[in-house]
């Protein structure tokens, strides 16, 4: 197990704090939550605003006595001897960081100077780890979590390019068994991160990367195949206790804040539909994303960006197990595995798909198998079209038939035409200018070439006329009176 300490204002933390008071009245902290207008929370809160949803955070603590959370922080858990013992106090004397975590996450809004949550309605368990953390610290964090009542585990915490430890994965692995949703953070560029850090990197964490206030991928977040969703990043405020900020505000991009975001949307979403678990919660979170990037799954939004009313409102079929689950990227190892897969400082993303040789086997056989077997049955079938016998009594296809002009071919793939009588001869009517009435041979169509059944003799040539020569004898056929023309 990783035991290395990480300092949580640099492992964490929004990559910009800014603490002074607004420059301007217009400067209101309901002013600069643009992202609650990009969500559409105001509408949202029409629906549901998270009640009876319990939302841990597990992080420095959080200053229970701030104003916006007055009411809004239950008695939590220290995990350390230094930490607080209920949780209800920040021990981040920089930036305040559980703090602005749990203030965006169940803020009690209720004016312009104050911070409105994605969750208002839901109650913030506090897990405090003190200002620097370790694996040990978040394991028994999530476990106590787990415990105590939390239906959504907040961890806006990273622990560098590295891969998650056993005890940790085993960790993640029982809070999903006690059927609780777990959001992390991916990580900063800023921090130093390159990878999708861990904890967000074991499989069934949603992993939450950052946009910016166009929705475009924010450069300081981290990408990876572990993303899962993107949620606002930028310029995020949040409240903070007035050790660290005067004004009891600070202001910071990370994909910190975007994972409290997306853990309070989670709040929402099991708050309006308390039936569901943790793995269906889920799948309505990634279902109702809005494809960005790539198509489908990519390594910097994940399934897409947040799209919190369709989140709320739209139909979803229901899942029997974790959709994270089912198909994780390569990574850290699926529930019960061993350690996980150690991260490159300056590895190139990957882009997401299948990551098992004998899934690439099976993907090739399916792949090249349908069009070999396409290409098996059509030769098949040209094969026994080659071996068949012609018609009875008819030509190959491009041969004249018996008692048809030579210069007038048999159509391609013909034997006798179906209309004709046993034997073959012409067609029962002749094309215009072709010959005599029915049953009576044309011009040009010799009396020996027609065959006996159904027709009559071939005429005899008439008296020649006086001083003719060279007229056929008796019991002859008159001969053409010119070459065969072909009807056009």
């Amino acid at each position: 197990m990783a035991a290395a300490a990480l300092a949580l204002c640099a492992a964490l933390a929004p990559a910009v704090t800014v603490a002074p008071a607004p420059a301007q009245a217009a400067d209101t902290v309901r002013g600069l939550q643009w992202y609650l207008d990009y969500l559409k929370v105001p509408a949202a809160h029409k629906i549901t605003k998270g009640s009876g949803v319990v939302v841990a955070v597990i992080d420095s603590g959080v200053e229970a006595s701030h104003p916006d959370l007055r009411g809004q922080v239950l008695a939590g858990h220290g995990t350390s001897a230094t930490a607080a013992r209920d949780g209800r106090r920040d021990d981040d004397k920089v930036k305040g960081h559980g703090t602005s975590m749990a203030g965006i996450i169940a803020g009690r809004g209720g004016g312009a100077m104050t911070e409105l949550g994605i969750a208002p309605g839901a109650k913030i368990l506090p897990v405090s780890m003190s200002a620097t953390f370790n694996d040990q610290d978040v394991l028994l964090g999530v476990r106590w979590a787990a415990d105590n009542g939390a239906d959504v585990i907040n961890l806006s915490v990273g622990g560098g390019n590295r891969a998650a430890s056993p005890d940790l994965v085993d960790a993640i692995n029982y809070a999903l068994s006690k059927n609780v949703v777990v959001v992390a953070s991916a990580g900063n560029i800023e921090q130093g991160d390159r990878q999708v850090t861990s904890p967000a990197n074991i499989p069934g964490v949603i992993a939450v990367s950052g946009f910016d206030k166009r929705g475009r991928f924010f450069a300081g977040s981290v990408q990876g195949p572990e993303t899962v969703i993107a949620g606002p990043m930028e310029s995020i405020i949040g409240p903070a206790p007035k050790g660290v900020s005067p004004n009891g505000y600070s202001v910071g991009s990370g994909t910190s804040s975007a994972g409290a975001i997306i853990s309070g949307v989670v709040a929402l979403i099991r708050s309006q539909y308390p039936n569901l678990d943790a793995a269906n919660v889920i799948n309505r979170l990634i279902k109702t994303a809005r494809d960005a990037g790539p198509p489908g799954r990519d390594p910097q939004f994940g399934f897409g960006t947040v799209d919190l009313m369709a989140a709320l409102t739209r139909s979803v079929p229901p899942v029997t197990a974790n959709p994270l689950l089912e198909d994780s990227a390569a990574g850290p190892t699926r529930p019960g595995g061993a350690a996980a897969r150690p991260n490159d400082d300056d590895g190139p993303a990957v882009e997401f798909g299948v990551t098992n040789k004998a899934g690439a086997i099976v993907q090739v056989v399916l792949c090249l198998g349908v069009p070999i077997a396409a290409l098996i049955v059509l030769l098949v079938v040209l094969r026994r079209r080659k071996r068949r016998p012609p018609p009875a009594g008819g030509p190959y296809p491009g041969t004249p038939l018996p008692g048809w002009p030579a210069t007038q071919p048999t159509p391609v793939g013909y034997g006798p035409p179906p209309q004709h009588p046993a034997g073959y001869g012409p067609p029962p009517q002749h094309p215009a200018g072709y010959g005599p009435p029915p049953g009576q041979p044309g011009p040009g169509y010799p009396a020996p070439s027609y065959p006996a059944q159904g027709y009559p003799p071939a005429p005899t040539a008439p008296a020649p006329p006086p001083g003719a020569s060279g007229w056929p004898g008796p019991g002859q056929a008159a001969p053409p009176p010119g070459p065969h023309q072909q009807q056009q």
